[in-house]
């Protein structure tokens, strides 16, 4: 019931709006703290190229490789619970599809208003596929590139034309958490500021989608075995039913114990459903 009361608001949010900002999701300390771990790597990390990512732009991933502190925004427990709620109707698992940070430099020109479905040639308007979250590791203020976000540009609304309606700033501070589906038309606006504004985004899609970040070379085996087994399992290593994402015919959480010693053979791993035809289908065979 907790987990439910936790979602509700905020689904609703999402349902009605396409996005909503959950204010103080966490300690502004600690975002403080996950900012000066990244510091390094944004001083290293060199401007993006293209108009897309940004040329006043840096970015980087594999978050949960650089700071394990990373693991407390990727596994938020409410805003994990609304990913999986927000997509349980078109998937048996949810996994995680991008953890990257954003350092927004002076002078960055707004980003093209684009929705994130769009990397995948599925269904419009009928399926979400994905749940966004930007976190700032900065203020994010109008005049430094703040998330621009267009109010009820989602689901069905994504087959229409662009809305002519001005977009919400999504003004926030460290520790908000903006969330957006995958339909949201939204963008970065521009850095008429002397700041850098920085942030991260983390993003989960359906379980048997390919994803934005390719997790297994992100967190091979070897660093995956480290990992709590809640989050090796986000980041790709359990099957998605029917027999998604296998190893030798098997679930890839195998590979968590090392590699294996013999041969594997391979297991059914079935939804209900398809597991009753399967049975039902055999039976008869064998009559």
């Amino acid at each position: 019931m907790r987990r439910d009361r936790i979602v509700a608001g905020p689904a609703e949010e999402l349902s009605e709006r396409g996005y909503c900002i959950l204010r103080g999701a966490l300690p502004a300390a600690e975002v403080a703290a996950f900012d000066c771990a990244l510091a390094p790597a944004f001083a290293e990390t060199p401007f993006c190229e293209g108009g897309f990512y940004g040329e006043r732009t840096k970015r980087f991933g594999r978050l949960l490789a650089r700071s394990r502190d990373a693991d407390r925004f990727v596994r938020h427990r409410q805003i994990l619970a609304l990913a999986e709620r927000i997509l349980a109707p078109w998937c048996d698992t949810i996994q995680l599809n991008l953890s990257q940070a954003i350092a927004l430099h002076p002078d960055a020109p707004s980003q093209l208003p684009h929705r994130d479905q769009d990397m995948w040639r599925g269904t419009i308007g009928e399926v979400e596929y994905l749940v966004n979250v930007m976190w700032p590791l900065t203020d994010y203020r109008a005049d430094n590139g703040a998330t621009l976000i267009w109010p009820g540009s989602h689901g069905a609304a994504a087959l229409a034309a662009p809305p002519e309606a001005p977009p919400v700033v999504a003004e926030m501070a460290p520790g908000d958490a903006l969330i957006f589906l995958g339909s949201t038309l939204h963008g970065a606006g521009g850095n008429r500021s002397s700041d850098v504004r920085r942030g991260m985004i983390v993003s989960y899609c359906l379980g048997w989608l390919k994803p934005y970040e390719n997790q297994w070379l992100a967190y091979p085996p070897t660093l995956a075995r480290t990992f709590p087994r809640a989050l090796a399992d986000l980041v790709g290593y359990r099957q998605h039913r029917p027999n998604l994402g296998n190893y030798e015919g098997q679930c890839p959480s195998v590979l968590l114990d090392g590699p294996p010693d013999s041969p594997l053979g391979a297991i059914d791993a079935l939804r209900p459903d398809q597991t009753a035809l399967v049975d039902a289908f055999v039976a008869d065979q064998r009559r």
